[in-house]
């Protein structure tokens, strides 16, 4: 599982839920006057938990863990995440009507003991606090599809770092993220740009041909001497296919994650996962370089 594949709009699924678990521990009913230890919540009324409180939260964890698995999982046809969406919306229905008929479903609990007279109870704070949560759920769960601001990643990926030689001074990585530089064919590690290279007279650009130096026939350099590893990060969840041509994927490029880019295939690249497994991404359209 995929943490980082995680969205801010199942960052709410997720409160909301832990929201939703803590007022099924809070009592449903409201008695003026009467004796709050005998008051019931979710836990004592088995229709009411099942329909709405442990609804809920089944929905919210079949939506956080279809959007973590690396292959989409199905149920009876349906993706889990569209399971849980489903969940969520029955949840918040039945927490309505159960707001709204609070006498009626829960009279057997009310009686001359609570204060309650021949006035039916009220919606206790474990019914309202259901309810919000319940519509707040549902509402992230649907949403999250729709507003692009919640489709952002949850938590930031990461920056990979490149060990450091010992007593040397942090520089920004060879392809890594956030790197200041990459030395130029040909320059030694390390060389500032704009200095002559060795065997280079002062003045001349980089990349000319110098006295003696053969030309290399057009197209070579970019099939041989161009390429440099670099890291990247999909938009979107893209499958990654194994390096003899196999039409089966191997692996699935999650976005919010760095990968490495080894080698130019053709349109595509061979990338290398944070596990260790090379593959070919076929569809490079959208990729952020690091």
């Amino acid at each position: 599982m995929n943490i980082r594949s995680l969205t801010r709009g199942d960052g709410v699924v997720i409160g909301a839920a832990v929201l939703l678990f803590i007022a099924s521990f809070l009592d449903t009913l409201d008695a003026d006057g009467g004796d709050s230890d005998k008051l019931p919540n979710a836990w004592e009324n088995g229709n009411l938990l099942l329909s709405v409180y442990l609804l809920g939260i089944i929905g919210a964890a079949l939506i956080v863990v279809g959007r973590a698995l690396p292959q989409p999982r199905k149920v009876a046809g349906l993706d889990l995440g569209q399971l849980g969406v489903a969940f969520t919306i029955a949840a918040a229905w039945s927490s309505l009507g159960a707001i709204f008929d609070a006498d009626q479903s829960y009279g057997f609990f009310f009686d001359s003991s609570l204060g309650g007279g021949s006035s039916g109870p009220e919606a206790g704070i474990g019914l309202i606090l259901g309810l919000i949560a319940a519509l707040v759920l549902a509402a992230a769960a649907v949403a999250t599809a729709l507003v692009p601001a919640l489709k952002a990643p949850l938590m930031g990926a990461p920056r990979p770092v490149t060990p450091q030689p010992y007593g040397g001074q942090p520089q920004g990585g060879y392809g890594y993220p956030g790197a200041q530089g990459q030395p130029q064919q040909g320059q030694p590690y390390g060389a500032q740009p704009g200095q002559p290279q060795q065997g280079q007279p002062y003045g001349a650009q980089p990349g000319q041909p110098q006295p003696g130096q053969q030309t290399p026939p057009p197209g070579q350099a970019q099939a041989t001497g161009d390429f440099s590893p670099f890291w990247f990060a999909v938009p979107v969840p893209r499958p990654l296919y194994a390096e003899d041509g196999s039409p089966t994927p191997i692996a699935e490029l999650a976005p919010g994650t760095w990968y490495l880019a080894v080698e130019q295939r053709g349109p595509g690249l061979v990338a290398q996962t944070q596990d260790g497994r090379r593959g070919v991404l076929q569809d490079t359209t959208g990729i952020q370089r690091g």
